[in-house]
């Protein structure tokens, strides 16, 4: 058992001895491919979405040097057909670059990379001291053994994202990948498949082009291994059953990015801390690439902040995905920029028949790392529009009307909500954009199904927040009397029938001839119809 060649069960043993939710299914798709043109594969998806994971699990059943069907014998993958014609039988090459580069200087990486597995194949297969050359040694343990590698490389591009200033290793690394997967005369002769896994799809520039020819999979189009790019709402929902915590709260907190073969796929990372801890909230830890998520807000390409406003607010917008480079450096357009928001799972990204893509906060964890990075963000029309918020929310609780409608009336003279009222529709998305900052303490629900109607907005505090509940009723042309009156007749607070604390009931009208905003706020008890 060595470090860079068969490096054992361990791994995927330790992760059994876990929590553990099976995903044994995608070595049923690696070992579809085995000896194809189709044996190179590129899987790229946000991190803490279980690349690691997977790297450790194919360790595990392809290493030839351990036994691991007491790790398998119970999974999913049991019941392939090609089960124990794989399992356990290649010797695998595995590269964690991210442990690789705390190893090694940049600019001895390559050569480190090369010593070791050199070295460790020696020690196996003391028979290759007279081959020369790292690619011979591969070629003739091959010859040697009878077959061929399992090569997997974890966080494959993190040498280029870590190395953005120093193009030599960038080079010298690209062209030791080329040696290995895009050479004729030994890729298929030494390589039965190769598995890597990264953050960001190669680049369309072409200075990847040494990996071109693997077949890619990201979080755009994921497409049959969509379902290990993180949690299924059924595991999610098995796993709450297990740890008996409440799983519409999950799905509130982590759901959210959707694909075509799946509904649903959960973060990972952040349902099993919320499984472990007993707790639902954000478990969305700050990386190198999440720290500077606020540079590029801060850009504002082409209104960039605008849009991310309207993202937070709950909105769904456009963006056309196709020109991103694939890097963290080149962003021509606003649209740049919410593609890499995509990929790194800030976002999350859905395609229409006509291939219109759109994006949109995935969840409530993510909500609130946007709702943080607002509050940090230096656009001056963005500060002003939290501090209103924040504003907004104050003078509600206190029962201010005429301050709410003032506050309302400043977003919609703003930029960031319709200027041109045309129906109850703009009028809700000025409310959206002016209770922005509540997602820190509520979660909102619009057109709620409740009594003999819908109720517009409702705001649901979060667990053990002292704040009361607020129902908000919308009218245009009409008053804001009536919107309470409605409320009260059509008996919009059943919605809340197990609820025990306070809540508040808001009424909004905009009258379009004199372009003024009214509201009124009472108090409410909750269970009782007036």
């Amino acid at each position: 058992m060595g470090i860079y060649l068969n490096p054992g069960n361990s791994g995927f043993s330790a992760i059994r001895n876990d929590i553990y939710v099976d995903k044994t299914g995608l070595i049923r798709l690696i070992n579809e491919v085995i000896g194809t043109p189709r044996s190179l594969i590129c899987v790229s998806r946000p991190r803490r979405f279980g690349k690691s994971f997977a790297a450790k699990m194919l360790c595990a059943y392809y290493d030839k040097t351990c036994d691991s069907s007491a790790l398998f014998d119970d999974l999913e993958i049991f019941g392939d057909a090609q089960y124990t014609r794989h399992r356990n039988k290649y010797d695998v090459i595995y590269l964690d670059m991210t442990g690789v580069m705390g190893e090694s200087s940049a600019e001895d990486m390559v050569p480190y990379i090369k010593r070791s597995i050199v070295r460790e194949l020696t020690e196996e297969y003391p028979e290759l001291e007279e081959a020369e050359g790292f690619l011979a040694i591969l070629a003739k343990t091959v010859e040697l053994t009878g077959n061929k590698f399992i090569v997997i490389i974890d966080e494959w591009d993190a040498p280029m994202r870590e190395c953005g200033n120093r193009g030599n290793v960038q080079k010298t690394y690209l062209e030791f990948l080329r040696s290995l997967f895009k050479n004729s005369g030994v890729t298929d002769k030494v390589f039965a498949a190769a598995y890597m896994t990264g953050i960001l799809p190669i680049r369309k520039n072409g200075s990847q082009s040494s990996i071109s020819d693997f077949k890619e999979f990201s979080v755009l189009d994921p497409g049959e291994y969509a379902e290990y790019t993180g949690f299924t709402e059924d595991e999610v929902r098995g796993l709450c059953d297990s740890f008996h915590m409440d799983f519409e709260e999950a799905r509130a907190w982590y759901d959210g990015y959707t694909f075509d073969r799946v509904h649903s796929v959960y973060n990972p990372y952040s349902v099993m801390s919320a499984m472990r801890g007993g707790k639902f909230r954000s478990y969305w830890k700050k990386t190198s690439a999440a720290e500077a998520l606020l540079t590029y807000i801060d850009m504002n390409e082409d209104g960039l902040q605008d849009d991310i406003v309207r993202l937070v607010s709950g909105e769904t917008i456009e963006v056309d995905t196709e020109n991103f480079e694939n890097d963290f450096e080149t962003f021509k357009s606003r649209d740049d920029v919410l593609t890499l928001l995509i990929h790194l799972g800030y976002l999350s990204y859905s395609e229409d028949d006509q291939g219109t893509g759109t994006a949109r906060i995935p969840n409530e964890e993510i909500r609130m790392e946007f709702n943080k990075i607002l509050r940090r963000g230096s656009h001056e029309q963005l500060v002003r529009l939290i501090r209103k918020s924040d504003e907004l929310l104050e003078k509600t609780l206190e029962g201010d009307a005429e301050a709410v409608a003032s506050v309302l009336a400043w977003v919609h003279d703003s930029n960031y909500a319709p200027q041109y009222y045309n129906d109850e529709q703009a009028l809700r998305a000025v409310v959206r954009y002016t209770y922005i900052t509540c997602v820190d303490q509520y979660h909102k629900m619009e057109e709620l199904p409740s009594g003999h109607g819908c109720a517009d907005v409702v705001y649901m505090p979060k667990r053990r927040s002292p704040l009361p509940a607020m129902i908000i009723e919308l009218k245009w042309n009409k008053t804001a009397d009536g919107a309470i009156t409605q409320i009260k007749d059509r008996n919009y607070p059943a919605v809340l029938k197990d609820y025990e604390g306070g809540l508040l009931l808001v009424g909004v009208n905009y009258d379009a001839k004199t372009k003024v905003h009214t509201c009124r706020i009472e108090e409410h008890t909750c269970g009782t119809e007036e």
